[in-house]
């Protein structure tokens, strides 16, 4: 009696590449934690290389009889597996690395251009009144800026 048994981890790991590959751009994108440094990424990726490599040794296996059918769609579903998470890695890591810098940006430690914008009571602020007025008898040194990313 012939029984094949199904590959699983082959199929789970293939399942974990593509959904840890997805999950950043959908889910993990969005968490500052997890948007600067993947970790969690890579972690589903170190599940699914493990599960991939008992998959793939599972398919190759010596003691029982599989059909080259078998072993050529292990080896594609792992292929496949491996390149999602080389490309993730890739992208990620390297691509990510050649974006330019924000030149126009100010750098830490540099003066701020003059503006003036609407403080909350919708009075009107620049940033030379700010220096200028006294606090507490005493002329500020500095201003601190916050920017805020979103809408209220």
């Amino acid at each position: 009696m012939d029984v094949r048994r199904f590959n699983w981890p082959l199929w789970v790991g293939f399942l974990l590449a593509l959904g840890g590959a997805f999950s950043f751009l959908l889910v993990f994108v969005w968490i500052p934690a997890t948007r600067d440094f993947p970790w969690a990424n890579l972690l589903i990726f170190l599940i699914a290389a493990v599960l991939l490599f008992v998959g793939i040794r599972r398919g190759f296996a010596s003691d029982r009889r599989r059909p080259t059918v078998s072993k050529i769609v292990t080896s594609l579903v792992a292929l496949l597996s491996f390149a999602v998470i080389a490309l993730f890695i890739f992208s990620v890591f390297i691509v990510a690395r050649w974006l330019p810098p924000s030149t126009g940006a100010p750098q830490v430690g540099q003066k701020a251009p003059e503006f003036t914008l609407n403080d909350t009571t919708g009075r009107q602020v620049s940033l030379t009144q700010l220096l200028s007025e006294p606090v507490d008898g005493t002329p500020p040194k500095s201003v601190l800026l916050v920017f805020y990313r979103g809408y209220w």
